[in-house]
């Protein structure tokens, strides 16, 4: 397992999910974790458990992302991985159909999101000779599905936000890495199949890994083993990462 004794991490959409997981394991690591989400009284909880820090905010919005990490870097003195977790699934309609305020703000989330994460922490990082800056994907940036429109080509768009950064910062010492979970076992995943559109939404409950899958390989990511992946996206879906990650012999 890797050792983030002494290390700051920043995870947003903390409050549930893949997110709250992430917390949860980079913590049993050793790390002082901040919690980001739109509603402290979500993450409250949580954060005492942990002994991390609640960091209330709208990754949709940059100036919120740049107090968040300020408001982190004052506790904690450093930022060493910020993980880019927060998205959202909707709107899940066809692209004539979709509101255009709600295609838009899944724009605003997944894809800015992840922008103002990335703006935010580079100087921090730059300065301390490096850091680790990890994104959710998804298989939707590479493969489009029925409804998805906004999903797919937010997600697409966080990839190559990854590959640029990495071409941009590589060389001060960030690495930059997507992963791609699969199907997760989230609330996410519920309204996939409540909404009945696509053939993932007819997925059979049990074939979707739970969410400590995916923060057990984020915590992994962080670590050396991942640095063949820089600037690339990690498929959780394939079984030498599992075995890489320790999630199946």
């Amino acid at each position: 397992m890797v050792d983030l004794r002494g290390k700051a991490v920043l995870v947003t959409g903390a409050s549930r999910g893949i997110g709250a997981a992430t917390a949860r394991v980079l913590a049993e690591a050793g790390a002082l974790v901040g919690l980001m989400s739109r509603d402290a009284r979500a993450i409250s909880p949580l954060a005492d458990e942990l002994g991390g820090m609640v960091l209330e905010g709208d990754v949709a919005r940059a100036a919120d992302m740049e107090r968040a990490v300020a408001s982190f870097c004052d506790r904690a003195g450093r930022l060493d991985v910020l993980i880019n977790n927060a998205g959202v699934i909707g709107p899940i309609a066809g692209t004539a159909d979709a509101d255009p305020d709600a295609w838009g703000q899944a724009i605003d989330i997944n894809l800015k999101g992840v922008f103002h994460g990335i703006r935010a922490a580079l100087p921090v990082m730059r300065s301390a000779g490096g850091g680790t800056i990890l994104t959710v994907g998804s298989g939707a940036a590479h493969a489009p599905q029925e409804g998805w429109s906004a999903y797919c080509a937010s997600k697409a768009g966080a990839l190559m936000l990854t590959r640029a950064v990495d071409q941009e910062a590589r060389a001060d010492g960030v690495r930059a890495i997507s992963l791609s979970p699969g199907t997760v076992a989230t609330d996410m995943q519920a309204a996939i199949r409540d909404s009945g559109v696509n053939p993932i939404s007819q997925l059979d409950w049990t074939v979707h890994i739970p969410p400590e899958w995916p923060a057990r390989a984020l915590l992994w990511m962080c670590g050396p083993g991942a640095d063949a992946f820089l600037g690339a996206e990690i498929s959780l879906r394939d079984e030498a990462i599992r075995r890489r990650v320790g999630l199946i012999s």
